[in-house]
Order: structure tokens, then sequence, then C-alpha cells
């Protein structure tokens, strides 16, 4: 599958601080810098013909409205045989992303590494907060399965929600104890940058120390089964990135993401 990435540059869904709408072109930036290149870490050249594409950045406007243009327009990029890479943005871009995932893959395994679960059935009054979108994703059906890693934030009522939903969920103490996410068939990934410890990625606006490393992640990335059809990478804040790492960190992510994507079907 091809690899293509969106920006979407939205936050006003955030809790907390605002920022994560700034993040797409710099990712871009840092991807695309004279620092590196663009061979993945299994020889993958994503600047060669077929390879990474882009489909720029959509302008988005608060409320339904916004959610209906993410939806139509990851629609338009799936009709075009292409796997989106979504750049958020806050988290709560992943519902309308995954409204058209799941009319393109029904069978969808979503696996979401995040120090939080995001499963809040609403947050300070919304319902679309990016504290909510895993919530209104499984009550409507958009995946069969959903397995959350890096959880490190869990309430009552949050695990009363993960019950509720189905969820299968990997916290730090079970990583620390070995489990890994298993999938099969079509799968999507939806990476929230603080599922990293913040020493690896300081420029979050939740940062919740305790967290995976950035070759953690690769790791995960790299030994996914199944066919990883779609992803996202959210709440990257530039406003707290001071020396730039955070954005590199996600570079780095779009590139075995894209590479990953390239492979197809792995057993």
């Amino acid at each position: 599958m091809i690899p293509c990435l969106i920006g979407l540059p939205y936050d006003a869904s955030s809790s907390f601080r605002r920022g994560p709408a700034l993040a797409p072109p710099q990712i871009r930036e840092a991807l695309y810098s004279d620092a590196g290149h663009l061979w993945t870490e299994a020889l993958q050249d994503l600047g060669a013909e077929g390879g990474l594409q882009d489909a720029g950045d959509l302008t988005i406007p608060d409320g339904p409205k916004g959610r209906e243009l993410i939806e139509s327009a990851i629609g338009i990029v799936l009709h075009k045989g292409w796997g989106p890479i979504a750049l958020g943005g806050d988290h709560s871009v992943t519902y309308p992303v995954l409204r058209a995932m799941h009319a393109a893959h029904p069978s969808l395994s979503i696996v979401h590494l995040d120090a939080h679960p995001d499963l809040y059935d609403e947050f300070e009054g919304d319902r679309f907060s990016h504290a909510c979108p895993f919530a209104r994703i499984m009550e409507e059906g958009l995946a069969k399965r959903l397995v959350q890693v890096g959880i490190r934030t869990m309430n009552a009522h949050l695990q009363e929600q993960a019950t509720k939903l189905g969820v299968e969920v990997i916290d730090m103490r079970a990583w620390m104890r070995g489990e890994r996410p298993v999938v099969s068939g079509p799968v999507y990934l939806s990476l929230d940058l603080d599922v990293l410890d913040p020493a690896f990625a300081p420029g979050l606006s939740h940062r919740e120390p305790g967290g995976l490393s950035v070759r953690d992640v690769l790791g995960v990335i790299q030994s996914m089964k199944g066919t990883l059809v779609g992803a996202d990478i959210v709440e990257c804040n530039p406003l707290q990135d001071t020396s730039g790492l955070t954005v590199a960190v996600a570079a780095k992510f779009v590139k075995e993401i894209a590479g990953r994507m390239q492979m197809g079907s792995v057993d």
C-alpha cells in the first residue's frame, strides 16, 4: 500500500494547552530536513517513485463541519488506494478519521499507543474532546478490536468505560511484564506522542512520566502483524518543543509507519 501524509491542524478540542494544530508543517520540515534522508531502517526509499505521497493540510473549522471535512478528506485518500498517515492536531481528529477508515475496512483493529485511554464519555461538557475519541469509536462499532498500549493515567470512570466497551488495555505495568499487542487483518495505528516518556518527547501538552522509549514504539511499528492500512500521529505541541526533539521523533515515526504500510500483509 502506498502511504500518504495528510495534515489535520486542529486543536480546538484540546484541554489544558493548545498548540498541536501547529505540528503538521513542522513534522514535515523535520521529515524532509537535510539532516537525514527518506530511507527506512528496513532500507525502503520513501523518496522513490510510488513512495510517500502528500495530500497537504486541511483547513478545519470547529464543530461538526470540521469532523465532516476530516472524514471526507480521508475518504478521498482511501479512494485513491493510499493509506493515510494523518498528522495531528489533537487526538479528537481520530474519531472522524476512523469513520472513513471503517467504511473502507469494516473489520478494522486499532492499536492505540497513548499515556491516556481517551475513553471519557464526555470531558468538560464536550463529547468530542480529545479525551473522548475512543468512546465514540467503540460506541459506533468502528473497530472490531481496540488494543491500548502504554496507558498510565487510568481512573475509575475510564476503567468502567474500558470494560463496557470491550477495550484491551496493556498498561505500563503490563508492558513491563512483557505483554505486547497481537493483531491481525487490517490494522489502524493511533500514535499519541505522549505515550513516550517526556524525556524522549518534551513537546507535549500533557507530559506523563514513566512511558515508552522511542525504540519501544519503533518496535511496535516494525513488528506489527496484519496489514497496516492507516495511522495517525497526534498531540505533538511545538510550543512546548523548544529543541525540536519531538518533531524529529514524530518524523522518524512517519518514516517507519510509511515503510510498514509499504510491506503490506505480514503474518
